[in-house]
């Protein structure tokens, strides 16, 4: 009897509230039966109270207005800024002019020759295909004038990132002072980036140069510490004992050591950079980047497809070579041996370029130039009348655009924005504290409350309307086109050619088929995100299907279990930590393109940054910016596990 009435209570109440999630649910309960009557009776229970707001624009409008009425006679922008900016120009202009002097046929072997040294004779022929065809296109001149912006803004990122990283790698309070500041850097929206650089630095080239450095500087500052972190422990311990200092141990083993990371620093870099390059077009940076621009803001969609084309093959071919290069083995091949070849590379690049030069070939011939903007713009006038609308059964891509902005886009924006303010916060809590620890709970809180305290609750909704039904599309077609590829070998083999070309297309060019296809509004921007955001999310569970213990694949088939069991009870939950990567991948992506599709109609805070930007209001686009980056730290909180929880699951 005493031993009944024992296990009793274990098998009751308290046994369910031994369970994490439960006893986090009910603390929660708890504090909110407390919190939600106090905040009734203190605050209206619908948007957020507008007493608990902070009204920024009054000091921000001060502060610009200060800047504007300085900037030609303070004697910080005179020279300091001023400096700064006028080697920027100079810098740029010596490469744009020593890529001119060069030639096409000069630069084309020079970058075909790069490619052979680093990767071979495929990406070489490659490489000297995408610059020809840049020219074939008629966008030689726009082409070089992006390409010299990239060089000055790659090496100036490169410089920063490597001191950033040096530091954070041999300082642990360094570190540990930097990765927030990286962190808000790398959510911080690509357009908010423009506003502060523009105020004072003005329209051009300077303000394109440095708003690229700084959005392109954080990965590599990131890898960087890395590689010098992650260093073998006991390398460093036997170089140690050799009586080394601390320089010559950086210089001959923690840099070597760190090669891959250094490598894979400088891709990302020089990835970013192109498309903040392309970015920075809207205030006044040339090449390809305007030329997307002008063609976006007059429909021209034959226009932009031709500038977007060069900038798609940069993209490629750069990333291409720069992945090889981290690929390689420095090892392989003898100093002296490898020195020789890149003397021979650098003799016939300029033998390429001075025989150009004496036969008056610099420029690209006209002759060779092929005009696709008719054709295509002919092709988009074929579309707009048969698949825009009327098509029967079905619809055009107008209807479906119009189906889901009714169906799925305005009632998740009217619903997120009929919630009262405190149940949201409730909501993110439970989510965060459930996939984390109490200080992710309270991170993603405080996030989201910074939000309403800037005054752009309503709006900001409006945005996470549009990043949850996007990413909600982007998984269910990742997933099942990452299952796919993960179980077929041909599909991923076909699926692959797609997926690098998506993957190193800069943010902008997404939006050109997507005005052609769907028009101007909040659809438009949803479907140019998952385009954006699916390449990663099916790399990602590809990989992570692939990666599963092939004993317990071996186990589950000896049992007899079909293909689709295996995949629901073996593969999907060992393969968990990868989808819920892919998860969190897709939100950081998404937000990024949300945020962009503001030039194309989306609205909201990517609309409140166009705004800002184009009427230098500092206040409105740095708020939208500062919410953006509220609403991507909340947005990660809750979609990535931290390293307490996997450890407590395992």
């Amino acid at each position: 009897m005493a031993t009944i009435t024992a296990a009793a209570p274990r098998s009751g109440l308290p046994g369910f509230l031994k369970h994490p999630a439960a006893g986090k649910l009910l603390l929660l309960a708890v504090a909110a039966a407390v919190l939600v009557p106090l905040a009734n009776a203190r605050w209206a229970s619908g948007s957020w109270p507008h007493a608990l707001t902070v009204d920024l624009t009054e000091p921000l409008g001060k502060a610009s207005d200060w800047v504007i009425d300085n900037r030609d006679s303070h004697p910080l922008f005179l020279y300091f800024f001023g400096y700064i900016s006028n080697a920027v120009v100079l810098s740029v202009r010596a490469v744009y002019l020593v890529l001119l002097a060069a030639g096409w046929a000069g630069v084309t072997a020079a970058a075909a020759l790069v490619a052979w040294r680093v990767a071979g004779v495929r990406l070489a022929l490659g490489t000297g295909a995408a610059f020809l065809a840049c020219g074939l296109l008629g966008m030689w001149i726009p082409t070089m004038q992006t390409l010299a912006l990239m060089v000055v803004a790659v090496l100036a990122s490169v410089v920063l990132g490597v001191l950033l990283g040096l530091a954070a790698g041999l300082s642990d309070r360094v570190y540990r002072g930097l990765r927030p500041v990286l962190d808000t850097m790398q959510v911080f929206p690509a357009y908010a980036y423009l506003l502060p650089v523009v105020l004072v630095f003005g329209m051009g080239v300077p303000a394109a140069v440095l708003a690229t450095v700084v959005y392109a500087a954080p990965p590599m500052a990131r890898l960087t510490a890395l590689g010098l972190r992650g260093a073998d422990a006991g390398v460093m311990e036997a170089v140690e004992s050799l009586g080394t200092t601390a320089r010559q141990r950086l210089l001959t083993a923690r840099l070597p050591l760190a090669r891959k990371e250094l490598l894979l620093g400088l891709n990302q870099t020089i990835m970013m950079a192109l498309s903040m390059a392309v970015i920075a077009s809207v205030i006044g940076a040339a090449g390809l980047g305007d030329r997307v621009y002008q063609a976006l803001a007059s429909v021209d969609v034959g226009a932009a497809l031709a500038a977007g084309i060069p900038i798609v093959l940069l993209a490629v071919v750069l990333d291409r070579v720069t992945g090889a290069a981290g690929a390689a083995d420095g090892g392989l091949e003898e100093p002296r041996s490898r020195w020789t070849g890149w003397a021979y590379a650098a003799v016939a690049a300029v033998a390429v370029a001075v025989a150009g030069r004496l036969t008056g070939r610099l420029d690209w011939p006209e002759a060779w130039l092929v005009n696709i903007a008719e054709p295509v713009n002919r092709a988009v006038d074929w579309m707009t009348d048969h698949l825009y609308s009327g098509v029967p059964y079905v619809g055009g891509t107008a209807d479906w655009a119009g189906h889901f902005t009714t169906w799925v886009l305005d009632p998740m924006r009217d619903g997120l924005q009929w919630l009262p303010w405190w149940s949201v916060l409730l909501i993110v809590a439970a989510l965060a504290w459930l996939i984390g620890t109490w200080r992710t709970a309270l991170t993603a809180v405080l996030a989201m409350a910074a939000i309403g305290v800037l005054g752009v609750w309503g709006p900001s909704l409006d945005t996470l309307s549009q990043v949850l039904a996007a990413v909600t599309v982007t998984l269910v077609l990742g997933f099942a086109t990452g299952i796919a590829a993960a179980r077929s070998e041909r599909c991923e083999r076909v699926l692959r050619p797609f997926l690098d070309v998506f993957q190193t297309m800069p943010q902008f060019v997404y939006l050109i088929p997507v005005v052609a296809l769907f028009g101007v509004g909040r659809a438009p921007a949803v479907a140019a995100a998952v385009v954006y955001a699916l390449p990663a999310v099916v790399r990602i569970t590809t990989q992570g299907l692939r990666q599963v213990d092939p004993a317990a694949m071996e186990s589950s088939r000896s049992m007899g279990a079909t293909g689709w069991q295996q995949l629901r009870q073996v593969q999907l939950p060992l393969a968990r930590p990868a989808l819920l990567l892919a998860l969190n991948q897709g939100v950081v992506l998404v937000l990024a393109v949300v945020i962009i599709g503001g030039l194309v109609g989306g609205g909201a805070l990517g609309y409140d940054v166009v705004f800002g930007l184009a009427q230098g209001d500092l206040a409105t686009g740095l708020v939208a910016g500062a919410a953006i980056v509220c609403l991507g730290l909340m947005l990660d909180r809750v979609t990535q596990p931290t390293d307490r929880r996997t450890k407590k699951g395992a």
